[in-house]
């Protein structure tokens, strides 16, 4: 099988340097699944099972990072996993996955602006939501339109802050479990959170739900195939962020799950609005609920940078491959997709809706293909992996030219598949959450057959008639 590098338009400008890419993929996964989500893990899995579903998740994300970066190597184009699905599963696949993830993206960002908006609430009340959702708006659709550099840099910086925080609760924190920091009103707790209630107090089916938690908290990292399009030297870039990315990922997740856990009650943590600030405040952290505030803000404004940022690089892969109109495809002259980049916000903006009109609906429907639309992804890109490797074995390819390559294959996107089947499967068994797979699934079928009739039926009658089949004209 011949390489495909070079494939890439030449409009889009690889800017990316390696350290802008391992960001990158740090912010689009420490966000508010971890500022707030872990509370709902501790609550639901207790202290040791929360530890062990962020450990599974882990290893989940891991198999489809290697598989991606295998990908992305080899055909380090911008839209990335859709281009891969459409050449290695299918063109009719390629449709789906695209947008499906750019929906689910586009909705995100809608949704962090009303989020972020909220949390503005806690400075200035008067302030009507509406208002702070148009600066948002417009200060990310700014740092996007700008250069990919620009975006590159602020997303650096947006996702430092986080890491420093993570890093400092789980350094602050972990001195106070031990002692060395004194708690308001209670001695060091050491491991009594972890061993009160037994190891795992809600049975492995606690396990199993908070797992659910735990995936959608971890999806965002393949943002980094999403840059690899416009980032300088993939073939070393995207293995050297790899590597350390999902471990240090995991450290971040599960020091400061440890942390919470150690010393908030796990029947506590899953009530709490931020187990972070209560921890905060059992310390004596001056200000603390300020200081959270900020740093959770600065979270959702950097997943909603992200998410418009992939979204704009899907809908111009999907235009590369002729299945989104052509004008998304267009560039100008710094390089940016900007007639893609205004038809994301504006929906992102029309989503803004749901929290006005047909709330118990629209937005429930909008949800559910989000979440499920990260996880058909991931298994897309376990499958385009698997396909991809047969077919360079098949056509004569020799692992050795590789730059990247996947490890024991084909254990591990064979193992990713049976994974993300699994929590589907698990997902289908919590009622709560039954409807948004009906929801979800329902859509990527709609997908499917609009391809079918908008494509693959044109591209048969056309064929009908070039034979000269008989497609009489009736009178």
């Amino acid at each position: 099988m011949k390489s495909v590098q070079g494939s890439q338009p030449k409009e889009l400008k690889r800017s990316m340097e390696s350290r802008h890419l391992f960001m990158l993929s740090i912010g689009g996964v420490i966000g508010t699944g971890l500022f707030l989500g872990s509370g709902y893990a501790i609550g639901e899995a207790g202290p040791v099972g929360a530890i062990t579903a962020y450990l599974v998740g882990g290893l989940l994300m891991y198999m489809v990072m290697v598989c991606l970066g295998e990908l992305s190597v080899v055909m380090p184009v911008s839209g990335s996993f859709q281009a891969h699905a459409e050449r290695f599963i299918g063109p009719a696949s390629g449709f789906m996955i695209g947008w499906t993830y750019w929906l689910s993206w586009a909705i995100y960002v809608g949704l962090e602006f009303i989020a972020a908006s909220l949390l503005m609430a806690r400075w200035f009340p008067n302030v009507p939501v509406w208002v702070w959702c148009t600066v948002f708006a417009l200060l990310l659709f700014g740092i996007n339109a700008l250069t990919i550099r620009s975006f590159a840099e602020t997303e650096y910086w947006f996702s430092a802050i986080k890491v420093i925080a993570v890093l400092f609760f789980i350094v602050i924190g972990g001195a106070a479990v031990f002692g060395l920091v004194p708690i308001k009103g209670q001695s060091a707790p050491l491991f009594s959170n972890f061993i009160g209630d037994g190891l795992f107090p809600t049975g492995l089916i606690g396990v199993f739900i908070s797992m659910m938690t735990v995936v959608y908290a971890f999806m965002g990292s393949e943002i980094m195939g999403v840059a690899a399009g416009e980032t300088e030297d993939p073939e070393k870039s995207i293995p050297r962020a790899i590597r350390s990315i999902v471990i240090r990922i995991l450290i971040f997740y599960v020091l400061a799950t440890f942390v919470l856990s150690a010393i908030v009650p796990w029947k506590k943590a899953g009530i709490l609005e931020s187990p972070f600030v209560t921890v905060f405040d059992m310390i004596g952290i001056p200000y603390a609920a300020d200081i959270m505030n900020f740093v959770i803000l600065t979270a959702i404004l950097s997943v909603g940078n992200t998410g418009l940022f992939a979204c704009t690089r899907i809908l111009f892969s999907l235009s590369q491959s002729g299945q989104a109109p052509r004008s998304f495809g267009k560039v100008n002259k710094r390089g940016i997709p900007m007639n893609a980049l205004l038809v994301t916000l504006v929906f992102a903006l029309l989503s803004l809706l749901t929290s006005v009109m047909a709330e118990e609906t629209l937005f429930v429907v909008l949800l559910a293909i989000s979440g499920v639309g990260g996880l058909v992804t991931w298994m897309a890109i376990a499958f385009a992996q698997y396909k991809f490797r047969k077919q360079y074995i098949a056509s004569g390819g020799k692992l050795e030219d590789l730059k990247f390559k996947v490890p024991f294959f084909p254990l591990v996107p064979i193992g990713c598949l049976i994974m993300c089947v699994g929590i589907v499967v698990f997902t289908a068994f919590d009622p709560t959450q039954r409807t948004s797979l009906y929801i979800g699934f329902g859509f990527i079928v709609a997908c499917y057959v609009f391809y079918y009739f908008k494509f693959t039926r044109k591209k048969i009658d056309a064929t009908i008639l070039t034979n000269g089949q008989p497609n009489k004209t009736v009178k």
